[in-house]
């Protein structure tokens, strides 16, 4: 007699050995390794990624946020060209200078000749001038005019700018040092330069550049913008010719002419190159009123100090290019705006500067209609350059503006692939990396900091939509350091939250979550963040779905899982903390006439779906299902849930927790909860059979299958006609529900006295249409209808009058059509499921229908040929 659980012929096969456990691998499941899990009497639920709202509008910190107003950075304020510093230096460092060992020798005596390359500060604008221009310029010319901006850096007071003449000389190779006609010593020329840049020039006929030569064919300028003027002749090039670390050696070497003269070229081709391709533009920007004009002279500037290698912080013009151009912030203008930040990111301001600049943009970018504006000015690329190239502990305030504008640009999916191609996703992650290793250096966590990283992992959640930021991410092993940075910043809601949406989408594909589940540290973490924010329905509902997803195909990772302190304690109480919220949001919404919200209580439904998913998937492990089977807890809560909640209300959280209870009553151990109370669970069960749900239905069929193994069960199958349901079931032309009905059948043909149920509705005749219609594709099926008519026919007298004349001739057709390979297997599988066919049926079905095909024909009077079906 054959007798078995709800079990497919290969599961039983494999109850011996792991019926549970598949290795993790990265290459596609094959067809029969999907049919196989479908028939397995443990299975996984799965279920949908928790919902994330768009926000409505673009700021650093959005309506759900932890953070109060007065505790974030703001995402208003206010912009103009006097909240930038002109003046651009670097900041003090705060060490002590040595004294120099000789000072600069006293001019003789003083010339009345004035240095023409000096000039003085301009007068303050006339107010009768500002009157008659435009009221956008007049705004510009009044903020300089009353102080707004810092002077730009200025020389020593006139009186100082005289030249003298002096006797002592000092001979240096076969050259002598000669500074605007001073002769000075080693150590004078040390001094000098230090004090003050002057232009060298040496005996043997090199000339000085002249003013009227540097403005040889070009118009008159103001006197801000003249080569003469304030950085006149400060090159960096001629001020390095002679530091005082090569003066102050005493091997110092002789300094060619030549080396000298190829300096001086140098600084007069870049005062060439200013007057007469930099000063015009910016001429033309001062008196420009046009906006679209002033945004083409900005775009001809850029290319022009790109061109003349002038851009970067050691120009040294480069304060008179800023002052210009802060100027014109006030304009308004988002695309000028844009094309001025860029220019000014590209000149490497720091500091204050930096600051407002990335606010600027951060200002710009939080209207999408501006997201046109800044693909076309690849404006991108410069962010990523100042998260790439500054420092992160001098600039957390830039960084943070910096960030969010580049938030609001990765929200809009145009920008997605631009920014990867960029090593947006690299560069992010040294990012996280660099703050984990502040944070642990200090001991504590900075609230700047902990702002920046919302803004850094709420980029990285939009960025791994890509499948090549996921793949950028697995390569560059970031996972365990966005579990740094969550188990560093756990006290931060919004990082944990925008670190567990990361995690919700990367474990939605297989080899991330292969890689977190590697990481053993993950648990503990989880565990702890649901222990402390088990309330916070928006976090936790994504630590569980992660959890679902590394448990649901990974033994290794259920068992990691298990092993650490209070885990199944801690799902259970988060189990029951929202079951009650659940309950009384149902109350409160039964209670209320108009009931216009059900918001609570769906995101509280939304948990328990996601937690009942956990534990349907811990089950299967063998050393956690018995054990959640014998736990009152876990059992009474799954219960609870199936009598409160019905199908048409809550169809998702029905259908995991009877799977989940499906997996449980595998086991059937002496303390288990689910037997104690299986007729409880079967007169639940009944409710799910009658309602028109198709998925509730094949659930309880399926937990129908596991119980109808213990004698209490069958009897009440048969008291409630329940057997009659699963007869109507052949007939749903479903194979997977055909196959968990005829299983419940299976079980209830061991005992003799039930036999005889089959012959009521037709049930013979049912499941002969099944074996013809499903055998040919599928052999467990098949193998399981040929085992229940042997189980049927064990006192068999005559095949006429146990299986009726037309049953038994449909088998004599049927059997030795499938019992013959050629014909049994010509079908059009691929070649690995052609394979798991063959095995299915030479090792499930054929010895079963050959025995029961013995057994008609030794009961059978044959009369007239049998023809043989075609397939």
């Amino acid at each position: 007699m054959l007798k078995g659980k709800m079990l497919s012929p290969n599961d039983k096969k494999l109850e011996k050995l792991d019926p549970f456990y598949r290795p993790s691998m990265s290459k596609q499941k094959t067809s029969a390794e999907i049919i196989s899990e479908a028939r397995n009497a443990l299975r996984t639920v799965g279920t949908q990624r928790p919902f994330t709202p768009r926000e409505d509008q673009r700021k650093l910190f959005g309506p759900a946020s932890s953070r109060t107003l007065e505790n974030r950075p703001p995402s208003s304020f206010s912009l103009h060209a006097s909240s930038f510093e002109s003046s651009d230096s670097r900041p003090i460092s705060g060490a002590r200078l040595c004294p120099l060992e000789l000072k600069p020798k006293a001019p003789a005596s003083p010339t009345t000749e004035e240095d023409p390359s000096l000039a003085f500060p301009k007068p303050p604008v006339d107010p009768a001038k500002i009157r008659r221009i435009s009221s956008a310029r007049a705004r510009l010319f009044r903020a300089a005019s009353q102080g707004a901006l810092l002077p730009d850096r200025t020389l020593p007071p006139a009186e100082s700018k005289k030249t003298v003449a002096s006797k002592e000389t000092v001979v240096m190779g076969d050259a002598m040092v000669k500074i605007n006609g001073i002769y000075l010593t080693e150590s004078n020329a040390t001094g000098h330069l230090k004090s003050r840049p002057l232009q060298l020039t040496y005996d043997g006929g090199v000339s000085e550049i002249k003013k009227q030569e540097m403005f040889k064919g070009t118009t008159s300028l103001p006197s801000h913008l003249r080569s003469g003027g304030d950085q006149g002749k400060r090159r960096s090039r001629a001020s390095s010719c002679f530091n005082s670390s090569d003066l102050s050696r005493p091997e110092t070497r002789a300094v060619s002419k030549g080396d000298v003269q190829e300096q001086e070229t140098e600084v007069e081709v870049d005062e060439v190159f200013w007057n007469t391709r930099i000063v015009p533009i910016l001429q033309e920007l001062e008196k420009e009123e046009d906006i679209e004009m002033i945004c083409a002279s900005c775009t001809q500037l850029h290319h022009a100090l790109e061109e003349g290698n002038m851009l970067g912080n050691k120009f040294k013009r480069r304060s008179v290019l800023l002052k210009t151009l802060y100027k014109l912030v006030d304009i308004g203008s988002d695309l000028l705006s844009l094309k001025l930040a860029k220019i000014i990111l590209a000149l490497k301001v720091s500091r204050k500067n930096l600051l407002n600049v990335c606010k600027l943009i951060f200002k710009i970018s939080r209207s999408e209609k501006n997201d046109s504006l800044i693909e076309n000015d690849s404006i991108l690329e410069s962010l990523l350059e100042v998260l790439r190239s500054e420092d992160l502990q001098t600039n957390t305030d830039a960084f943070l503006y910096c960030m969010g504008a580049i938030k609001f640009i990765s929200g809009n999916p145009r920008f997605l692939n631009e920014m990867i191609s960029k090593d947006a996703v690299e560069i992010l992650m040294n990012l996280i990396k660099q703050i984990n290793e502040n944070t642990k250096k200090c001991g504590t966590c900075l609230p700047n900091s902990g702002h920046l990283l919302v803004q850094v992992t709420a980029t990285l959640r939009n960025l791994v939509d890509s499948p090549l930021a996921r793949s950028k991410l697995l390569s560059i092993s970031a996972l365990p350091q966005l579990c740094t940075a969550m188990g560093q910043y756990e006290a931060d809601k919004d990082v944990c939250t925008n670190i567990a949406r990361i995690f919700s989408k990367l474990t939605s594909y297989h080899d991330c979550c292969v890689a977190l589940a590697n990481y053993s540290r993950c648990y503990a973490l989880f565990l702890k963040l649901i222990n402390k924010y088990q309330k916070k329905q928006d976090l936790v509902v994504r630590i569980v779905f992660i959890l679902g997803n590394l448990t649901a195909k990974n033994n290794q990772a259920r068992e990691q899982f298990s092993k650490e302190k209070g885990s199944i304690p801690t799902l259970l109480s988060l189990f029951h903390t929202f079951y009650k919220l659940d309950l009384c949001a149902e109350k409160r919404a039964a209670g209320a006439e108009q009931p216009q919200a059900p918001r609570p209580r769906a995101q509280a439904e939304d948990v328990l779906i996601k937690l009942t998913r956990v534990l349907a998937n811990l089950a299967i492990h063998p050393g956690i299902g018995p054990a959640l089977a014998a736990n009152p807890h876990a059992v009474g809560l799954l219960l609870a849930t199936l009598e409160h909640k019905s199908i048409e209300d809550c169809e998702e959280l029905v259908i995991n927790a009877t799977a989940t209870i499906n997996n449980l009553s595998y086991y059937q151990v002496k303390n288990s909860i689910i037997q104690d109370k299986k007729l409880y669970i079967a007169e639940l069960l009944i409710k799910l059979l009658v309602s028109n749900n198709m998925d509730g239905i094949l659930e309880a069929v399926r937990v129908f299958g596991n119980l109808s193994q213990d004698h209490d069960i069958c009897d009440f199958i048969v008291q409630k006609n329940v057997h009659k349901f699963m007869i109507a079931l052949l007939d749903a032309k479903h194979q997977d529900i055909c196959f968990s009905a005829c299983g419940v059948l299976l079980n209830l043909t061991v005992d003799k006295d039930k036999r005889v149920i089959l012959k009521e509705g037709g049930g013979i005749k049912k499941l002969v249409d099944c074996l013809r219609h499903f055998g040919p594709t599928d052999w467990q099926l098949a193998c399981l209808v040929c085992k229940t008519l042997w189980n049927f026919s064990e006192n068999i007298i005559s095949a006429s009058s146990c299986f009726g004349d037309e049953d038994t001739n449909t088998l004599l057709v049927l059997l030795p059509s499938f019992l013959d390979e050629e014909l049994a297997l010509d079908g059009s599988f691929d070649q690995d499921l052609r394979n798991y066919h063959k095995l299915q049926w030479e090792t499930e079905f054929k010895p079963v229908a050959q025995q029961l095909l013995n057994r008609i024909q030794s009961h059978h009077t044959f009369l007239e040929p049998l023809p043989i079906p075609s397939f």
